[in-house]
C-alpha cells in the first residue's frame, strides 16, 4: 500500500479515513472498518470539533442568519460536514441542523436562497447557493427530499442559453462550478431529460475552457484549497468531471498534469491556501469589509492536507479506471 494511503486511513481523523476506505480501496458500505470509521465521525476528529460547537437550537453562530457571517455560519458549516462523510442518519444533530437549512433557504421557485442576506428581503433563489445546498443535501443523506429534485430541476431550467451558469452577472463562467459538482452527486438514473443536457452543455463549457483558460491567469485557480466554500480551482474541476465521466477527455490533460506536478516526493498535496483567498482578487474587499468574513480551516496552508491529498488521489483513481 502506498505510504500516502496509509497516512490517509490512520484513525486521527475518522472522515478521511472513511472516504479513503470507501473512495481510493473500494470497500463497501457495509465493510465493517467502513461502518466503524464512519460511527467514529460524529465522535471523533474534525466534524466531531465542528458538532460540538453547534447550538441546541441547530445553528452555529448565531440563528439570525445561517449564512452569515461568512465562513463560520450554519450555512458553511454544513457544506464541510457534507464533505466528511457525516449524514442525517448518523447524528441527530446533523438532521436537526439540515431540515433547519432546508426550511430557512427553499424558495417558492423550487431553488434555495440565503436567508436574510439584504435584512429582511426575502431573495431569490441563487446559483450559486442552490447548487452548494442541493450538493451539501446529497451528500448528507437528502437525496430523495422533493427539495433536492426542484432545486436540481431550477438549475437545469436556469442555465446559459449555450451551457454553464452565471452566479456574477458576468455571463458564464469557469467560477459558476456549483450546479456541475450538484450534478456529479445525483444519481444518474434520477437524472431527468433537462438535466441530462445541462450536465452535457456544462461539461462542454469546461472543456471547451480546459478548466482554466477564461480571461487573463488567475492565480487562484491553481492553488489548492479547503474549505472552497463557492471559490473555485482546478482541483475542484477535475473532482466533477470525473465523477460525471470525462476523465478521459484531452482537453483535461492540462488540469491533470498540473495535479501530478503539486504531487509531493512523498506522495501526499499540500494544501496551497485558505478562502478567502487574500492573495488574489479578494484583498481589497477583506480590507474595506473586515468584520464581514472570517476565514475558518481545517489544516494549515503549506503543509501537508489529508483533505486534499484524499480528493486528489480520487480523482487519480477514476482516470485509471
Amino acid at each position: 500500500m502506498n505510504t500516502a494511503v496509509e497516512w490517509l486511513l490512520e484513525d486521527d481523523q475518522p472522515s478521511i479515513r472513511y472516504l479513503a476506505l470507501k473512495q481510493l480501496m473500494g470497500r463497501a458500505g457495509d465493510d465493517p472498518d467502513v461502518a466503524s470509521a464512519r460511527g467514529m465521525i460524529p465522535k471523533k476528529g474534525w466534524a466531531a470539533d465542528i458538532l460540538a460547537k453547534q447550538s441546541d437550537e441547530g445553528w452555529w453562530v448565531g440563528g439570525e442568519s445561517l449564512y452569515r457571517p461568512k465562513y463560520l455560519s450554519s450555512n458553511w458549516m454544513l457544506l464541510i460536514l457534507s464533505d466528511l462523510g457525516v449524514t442525517k442518519d448518523d447524528d441527530p444533530r446533523v438532521a436537526g441542523a439540515a431540515e433547519l437549512w432546508i426550511d430557512r433557504f427553499a424558495r417558492p421557485d423550487g431553488g434555495f436562497g440565503s436567508d436574510r442576506e439584504f435584512g429582511a428581503v426575502q431573495r431569490p433563489s441563487h446559483y450559486c447557493i442552490v447548487g452548494n445546498t442541493a450538493r451539501g443535501l446529497i451528500k448528507l443523506g437528502y437525496v430523495e427530499h422533493p427539495r433536492v429534485k426542484s432545486a436540481l430541476e431550477w438549475l437545469a431550467n436556469n442555465r446559459a442559453e449555450n451551457g454553464g451558469w452565471n452566479c456574477f452577472g458576468k455571463g458564464r463562467n469557469l467560477d459558476s462550478w456549483e450546479a456541475m459538482s450538484a450534478f456529479a452527486e445525483y444519481p444518474k438514473r434520477k437524472w431527468t431529460r433537462g438535466m441530462k443536457a445541462a450536465v452535457e452543455e456544462g461539461a462542454e463549457f469546461y472543456l471547451e475552457k480546459q478548466l482554466h483558460k477564461q480571461g487573463a491567469r488567475y492565480p487562484p485557480w491553481y492553488r489548492f484549497h479547503y474549505p472552497f466554500h463557492y471559490y473555485y480551482d482546478l482541483l475542484i474541476g477535475l473532482e466533477f468531471m470525473t465523477a460525471l465521466g470525462y476523465g478521459n477527455d484531452k482537453r483535461l490533460n492540462y488540469a491533470i498534469s498540473l495535479l501530478k506536478e503539486k504531487r509531493r516526493p512523498d506522495g501526499r498535496w499540500d494544501l496551497d491556501a485558505v478562502h478567502p483567498d487574500v492573495a488574489g482578487y479578494d484583498l481589497k474587499w477583506l480590507k474595506k469589509n473586515p468584520n464581514e468574513v472570517h476565514p475558518f480551516a481545517l489544516e494549515r496552508p503549506g503543509r501537508p492536507s489529508k483533505m486534499i491529498t484524499v480528493r486528489a488521489l480520487t480523482v487519480l483513481k477514476r482516470l485509471e479506471g
